[in-house]
């Protein structure tokens, strides 16, 4: 029993040496994720349209 309440006194001390970000910095992470997320998809849809498209002209 003494090991598990080691165990989640550590963690505590751990979580508390954490640098959390403040909320700018999550907001501008998350709107960097979604801008690359959009583009990524883009850039994939138009491959699979030019890949379809090659596909129907040779068959």
């Amino acid at each position: 029993m003494g090991k598990i309440i080691r165990f989640f006194k550590e963690c505590i001390a751990e979580l508390k040496k954490v640098v959390w970000p403040s909320r700018n910095d999550a907001v501008s992470s998350v709107k960097v994720v979604f801008i690359s997320t959009i583009i990524i998809a883009v850039i994939l849809g138009l491959l699979d349209l030019v890949f379809v498209t090659g596909m129907n002209l040779v068959f």
